[in-house]
């Protein structure tokens, strides 16, 4: 049944190399930014989980606040 109703659609053939176009295009897209991305970028990224979100101390302990 679904497909004698697909078939009576004119142009249904269409949407399906639309929907390819936009997925090469999109997963070409991602990689090319991926590959893009700068090393201290993604070691930062890679380091935030472990981040404790604490203030790094100070290089001279003596210096009062």
């Amino acid at each position: 049944m679904i497909k004698n109703i697909l078939c009576s659609i004119d142009g249904i053939g269409l949407y399906g190399v639309i929907s390819i176009c936009i997925f090469f295009g999109f997963f070409t897209g991602m990689l090319l930014w991926a590959s893009a991305l700068k090393k201290n970028y993604l070691n930062r990224m890679a380091e935030l989980p472990l981040d404790s979100g604490e203030l790094p101390k100070p290089a001279n302990p003596e210096i009062k606040r």
